[in-house]
């Protein structure tokens, strides 16, 4: 009787945990549909809910209509990179066990930008095809290289030493893309633009190339949940479950650095949103990432539409890219995480 009393209590506290993180994902779903709606009707020009109705239909007979016409690419952009960067900076802090891993912190992104620009500076790559793959390779051989050194001496790879590997790689690398970029005032001006990290400009034809990349990064990730959770056990205990721990890692840092180099190529480097989003969701739904990198994904896309939105009416008749304003929301969070947070481990 006993033993049959002590089952149920968990199957009732998780039925009860269930529920409540489903409305939460009811929730976070409902606020990603009006900020999509937000995104398509609020910028520098006033729009008519006629003139929106007419250009979700194609139209495009006037100056509101054009303008709906024109969000429209930028919004599916916006959701897209959003959630790739909320899942990617989840899948590295489950990697690492470290709290304050992101993209943009372990120089991921960097990485990917500096690629970009040594293949438009020195090889002439033009194609968007060539844009993501040169991104992909940028964003793999820096997280490995920040892994390797943030690995050296005694106790391995900390979640300390992994943030001041990164932090320091950011910066040589940006450096580097300094270097590159001065002798040629002819991609300057365009290099400069696309480093600050923004979804302005988007068109259908800039996205269509990128979204087999992030179909199976978000496909690589999502299937690393299960093994998440064995590595958040520790690696001793996740080998002792049957895991094979560098095949579990390797695995979904591959789909992080997909995810990463995607929208690196097509948006630039935006900071920030992979740190702050996966500290919001595991307020809401825990550390079982099954759950967590789902919401990850819904939140970051919620973060990065929001924040366009915000920059678009702030900076009317002009617009504040969203690379400024998420690193206006993620600074402080982040100096609030390494000031109130144990950063050893995860």
């Amino acid at each position: 009787m006993r033993s049959s009393r002590r089952s149920a209590v968990p199957a009732s506290t998780t039925a009860r945990s269930n529920g409540a993180r489903s409305l939460w994902l009811a929730g976070l779903v409902a606020v990603l549909a009006s900020l999509l709606m937000l995104s398509v009707t609020v910028g520098t020009r006033e729009v008519a809910w006629a003139d929106i109705t007419a250009a979700l239909f194609g139209k495009v007979d006037d100056i509101g209509q054009a303008a709906v016409a024109v969000r429209v690419p930028r919004t599916v952009l916006a959701l897209l990179a959003g959630a790739a960067l909320g899942l990617a900076g989840a899948i590295m802090q489950g990697v690492t066990r470290n709290p304050l891993a992101d993209p943009g912190i372990l120089g991921v992104n960097m990485g990917a930008s500096l690629a970009v620009v040594i293949g438009v500076a020195w090889f002439d790559i033009a194609s968007a095809e060539a844009y993501i793959w040169v991104a992909v390779l940028g964003a793999g051989c820096s997280a490995v290289f920040v892994y390797t050194i943030g690995s050296l001496g005694r106790g391995g790879a900390t979640p300390l030493k992994l943030a001041l590997a990164g932090a320091a790689t950011s910066v040589a690398f940006s450096s580097m893309v300094i270097a590159v970029v001065l002798p040629r005032a002819d991609i300057a001006g365009g290099i400069r633009s696309w480093q600050i990290g923004g979804v302005g400009g988007a068109t259908f034809e800039r996205i269509l190339p990128v979204l087999p990349f992030l179909a199976v990064g978000f496909a690589i990730s999502l299937l690393s949940a299960r093994k998440l959770n064995s590595l958040a056990l520790g690696d001793e205990m996740a080998a002792g479950l049957g895991e094979r721990v560098a095949v579990a890692r390797a695995v979904a840092a591959l789909g992080a650095i997909l995810l990463c180099g995607a929208t690196t190529a097509i948006c630039g480097p935006i900071g920030f949103l992979g740190l702050v989003v996966p500290h919001l969701c595991r307020l809401l739904v825990g550390v079982d990432h099954r759950w967590l990198l789902p919401f990850s994904a819904i939140a970051g896309a919620c973060l990065l539409l929001a924040a366009d939105v915000v920059g678009r009416v702030l900076a009317r008749p002009a617009e504040l890219d969203v690379g400024i304003v998420t690193a206006l929301i993620g600074a402080p969070f982040f100096i609030w995480i390494v000031r109130r947070q144990r950063v050893r481990e995860l």
